[in-house]
């Protein structure tokens, strides 16, 4: 007998994602899902046994077939799901979806469907819809053959059943038994929604597939790991805003970056940093619309200040909205214990100038392969980059968003130099007013500082800042934005230094909080993936090739079984940190086309 209420955390790469490019949910390879905002990404949880208990929201539905070998798989080139039970006794599947609909303002509409391949199966299903992060108290009641969830002041869910349901604990439980090729469905969207029928899902199974697959078709990728970048393109697409083109960095909240530990972030949000990044992703894989839509939503953005002195926030709602604030949900005992577990973001009121140069270095791709930017939009170019000219040599908290004192960090310095770098091509390119000879010096100054100021000469390596002598993996983009040779002497040094003190079997930490308390939290963290597959990029570009080849492959084997990454790995490369994790995604797309071009012996070229 499956005992469903006391169903133990999963961990967290034993979990898939569905999406509709509104919300998402994770499904744990028993076939729960216990991680799910409704109705946007970064609403409230309905279910959020992930953090906590299903006392917190779970969806479980699973056959009572305890001695099964489990595995999941997504349909090939979608972000369908499949999970699979194989036993002596049958062979079973479900598979989950979050269906992709016509009008972008539809609400989410959670689909799963039960096959029984081969044999006979028991199942049992439980729906604990938890509202407002299981703060509300949620009443559950029968709608003819249906149930409704309705908590006061949030919104109403129906779930829609092929098999009798009842109310059991304020949940709807079903227990069923299917033949070979029977097969049962279950739909769950909002209360009031039409397409809330366990009878039509066939429709709406038949145009996801099609979305999805017409989508990945579009790329232009055709080398070395193919499947691997694929499906970190639909990782992606799968975490961009259909309706404002804004790219979240994760879409999970408070999974943490050390086992137990207080390292618990939400990442539902758009940091202008991942999500720049993001861009030149979707532009290597000819993804241009994606790029040309966040554009858009940036452009949004810049002008909300208009009127007011400029002040680009480092990260934003989805809707573009400024205030996040950060609230422990002391009632929720986190994974695996690890507390406090947070929602909201207060790092949206840090000083981080590195976002510039990230910022820039999207408006020049997207300008080089997409829409050409607008004279309005060049305005406010110009006030961006006139403002880097006036703060970049103030001091910030750094890429990595520490709590701990601000500093002069390399980062930042060098990314300030990329938003002069970027502009004044642009400006040419474009033959564009600009205050060329204000923007050179600057440009000038900040390339000086770096190597005067960041260059440890008694160590032979780049700094992490002034006055400091530690390493920092985000040093690993110095060579990928072209601000030193991939070659040049001292950068070899450096990324010697760092292959010594950050790396770990090709696994390489952001930087050492061991003794300095640098960041101002306690205990330390997990390898960086993102570092990870940037230290991977940096050796193919040093020559390194057949080293590179042999880390990026060691790495592809740290993905979970469905190809996701988290943020982090820990010391055995399980997976830590919010997930999926769109800079380790990318990461990993740019590692791969870039390595892919050398093992075949292509010249490759420089971009920016």
């Amino acid at each position: 007998m499956v005992e469903l209420k006391n169903e133990p955390q999963s961990a967290i790469d034993a979990h898939g994602i569905i999406g509709d490019m509104r919300s998402a949910a994770l499904v744990n390879d028993t076939g729960s899902i216990d991680f799910f905002c409704w109705p946007e990404f970064d609403s409230p949880s309905i279910f959020c046994a992930l953090l906590d208990t299903p006392d917190a929201g779970i969806f479980q539905l699973t056959p009572d077939l305890p001695n099964a070998r489990r595995e999941q798989i997504y349909l090939p080139d979608t972000n369908v799901l499949q999970t699979r039970w194989l036993s002596d006794e049958a062979v079973v599947e479900i598979t989950d979806l979050l269906a992709i609909s016509e009008d972008v303002d539809d609400l989410p509409l959670l689909i799963r469907r039960v096959r029984v391949v081969s044999g006979t199966a028991h199942f049992h299903l439980r729906c604990a819809v938890c509202h407002d992060y299981a703060r509300a108290a949620t009443h559950a009641s029968l709608d003819h053959a249906a149930v409704c969830f309705n908590a006061e002041g949030q919104p109403g869910l129906r779930l829609s059943s092929s098999q009798p349901l009842r109310i059991e604990d304020n949940a709807a439980v079903a227990r069923f038994t299917l033949g070979q090729e029977e097969d049962a469905a279950f739909v769950l969207g909002g209360q009031d929604d039409g397409r809330v029928d366990s009878r039509c899902t066939d429709l709406a199974l038949a145009h996801t597939l099609k979305f999805w697959r017409a989508w990945i078709a579009q790329s232009n990728y055709r080398g070395r790991w193919r499947e691997m970048v694929n499906r970190s393109a639909l990782a992606l697409k799968l975490l961009t805003s259909r309706k404002h083109g804004a790219i979240i960095a994760a879409a999970t909240f408070s999974l943490p970056e050390s086992p137990g530990g207080e390292r618990n972030w939400d990442y539902r949000y758009t940091w202008i940093r991942d999500a720049s990044f993001t861009v030149y992703a979707f532009m290597r894989l000819g993804f241009v619309d994606e790029a040309n839509a966040y554009m858009r939503w940036l452009r949004g953005r810049v002008s909300d200040c208009r009127g007011q002195p400029l002040k680009i926030n480092i990260l934003y709602g989805i809707d573009g909205r400024r205030e996040l604030p950060e609230i422990h949900l002391e009632h929720l005992s986190g994974h695996g214990g690890a507390r406090p577990v947070r929602i909201g973001n207060e790092a949206v009121d840090q000083i981080q100038l590195d976002i510039y140069g990230e910022l820039m270095d999207a408006v020049y791709l997207v300008n080089k392969y997409g829409e050409a930017i607008s004279h309005e939009g060049w305005k406010h170019v110009v006030e961006v980059v006139d403002q880097v000219c006036e703060i970049w040599n103030q001091q910030d908290v750094g890429i990595w968003e520490m709590r701990g004192e601000q500093h002069h960090f390399l980062h930042s310095r060098l990314m300030c130099w990329v938003a002069l770098d970027r502009a004044i091509r642009l400006a040419s390119k474009r033959s564009l007013p600009a205050p060329f000879a204000r923007w050179d010096q600057t440009r000038q100054a900040i390339y000086a500082d770096i190597w005067s100021n960041f260059w440890n000469e008694e160590r032979g390596h780049f700094v992490q800042h002034i006055g400091g002598t530690a390493l920092d993996g985000s040093m690993l983009l110095m060579p990928l934005v072209r601000f030193v040779a991939a070659t040049d002497p001292r950068w070899l040094s450096t990324l010697e230094a760092i292959q010594k003190s950050l790396v770990r079997d090709g696994m390489v930490y952001r930087y050492r909080n061991d003794d300095s308390q640098i960041d101002g939290l306690q205990g330390t963290e997990g390898a960086f993936a993102a570092c990870s597959f940037w230290y991977v990029e940096c050796l193919a570009r040093a020559g390194q090739v057949e080293k590179a080849h042999l880390e990026f492959e060691q790495l592809l084997r740290y993905a979970n079984p469905l190809g996701l990454y988290a943020e982090e790995f820990d010391s055995q490369a399980r997976h830590l940190g919010n997930t999926p994790q769109a800079l380790s995604h990318l990461a990993l797309i740019s590692a791969a086309t870039f390595l892919d071009r050398k093992l075949s012996g292509e010249k490759t070229v420089w971009q920016p």
